[in-house]
């Protein structure tokens, strides 16, 4: 990459938000990752944002997103995950989806939250992360009471679901393939663009086409399939955050939002997982699929208004353990 400032990228139907500032800071090992804030046009901030992503996505795929947040009053401060977007790429093939080690992303996380977000954004923080992202987010949540006041994790990434093997025959695998040196070998083939049709991510095909249309423009945007050693690493932290010792340590009120129809995510593990610490609630959107902020308005809207409901932090009092299903 060149020194000069980041830029966001643009489509027809999916311009810009105003009132931004975007740079680069500088995480783990040197990588160099893309950040923007948004903020609102308000005089007076309720608040910000931390919005993260899921894999194979980017700052721009969640432009219609951030101006629901700061229409209401609320700032946005995202970033691109490291190999993904337009922050550092990890492997000499720029499409292949790598992380050599799960906690790279959390302290990609934990350093954007010290030298990003503390000084530059407003008073309180709430997060709202995606898939990978709430994976993440929930493997730091023991450690984010200081400082993030509500979290809402949409599709969390705590369970495969419909696997041809079970996962702990996959995590033998990819683990032997990693330690072997392979881990950088490709997961999958890598097919774009897909069609809309049998795809697991949405319902909604104008928002579809926009996603894809994105990456189309902006192939340095996209990322193919992951890796091996990318595989593995998910695995393991699936593995640790369900565990009880560890959601016992959550001290952070946490909305859990499911997909019905999830064909990547296991909406019973998200349940489960709400049940397993006191600071947990789930909902889930029937009939949605995994890509919750990028669904039809009949399931997005539902996301969106439990999302208003729960920050920030003053509207609403602590959450309850437990579920309940939200039909679209």
């Amino acid at each position: 990459m060149s020194d000069d400032l980041p830029t966001l990228s643009e489509t027809d139907g999916n311009p810009v938000p105003g009132n931004h500032i975007v740079g680069w800071y500088t995480s783990a090992g040197g990588k160099r990752l893309r950040y923007a804030i948004f903020k609102s046009d308000v005089p007076v901030a309720r608040g910000t944002v931390v919005l993260l992503q899921g894999r194979n996505e980017c700052i721009e795929k969640y432009f219609e997103t951030i101006r629901h947040f700061t229409d209401r009053g609320l700032w946005v401060a995202t970033f691109d995950w490291r190999g993904q977007g337009l922050s550092d790429r990890l492997l000499k093939n720029p499409l292949r989806g790598h992380v050599r080690r799960f906690r790279d992303l959390e302290r990609d996380l934990a350093i954007f939250l010290e030298t990003i977000v503390l000084p530059e954004t407003r008073l309180p923080f709430c997060m709202v992360a995606h898939s990978m992202g709430a994976l993440v987010a929930l493997s730091m949540a023991p450690r984010l009471s200081n400082r993030i006041e509500r979290m809402v994790l949409t599709a969390p990434f705590v369970e495969l679901s419909n696997q041809p093997i079970p996962t702990w025959v996959t995590r033998f695998i990819t683990r032997v393939i990693s330690l072997s040196g392979l881990g950088w070998v490709s997961s999958g083939k890598d097919r774009f663009p897909r069609p809309f049709e049998g795809n697991p991510l949405t319902t909604d095909i104008d928002r579809y086409a926009r996603n894809q249309a994105l990456y189309t423009a902006h192939p340095e945007l996209r990322l193919g399939p992951p890796t091996v050693l990318w595989v593995n690493e998910m695995l393991a932290a699936m593995a640790r955050v369900g565990r009880f010792e560890h959601l016992d340590q959550v001290k952070v009120p946490t909305l859990l939002i499911g997909a019905g129809n999830d064909p990547l995510v296991a909406q019973q593990a998200i349940e489960s997982i709400s049940n397993r610490f006191r600071a947990g609630r789930a909902i889930i959107i029937d009939g949605a699929r995994h890509e919750l902020l990028q669904e039809a308005d009949r399931y997005r809207m539902a996301v969106l208004a439990a999302i208003d409901a729960f920050i920030p932090p003053e509207q609403t009092p602590l959450p309850v353990a437990g579920v309940v299903s939200q039909s679209g």
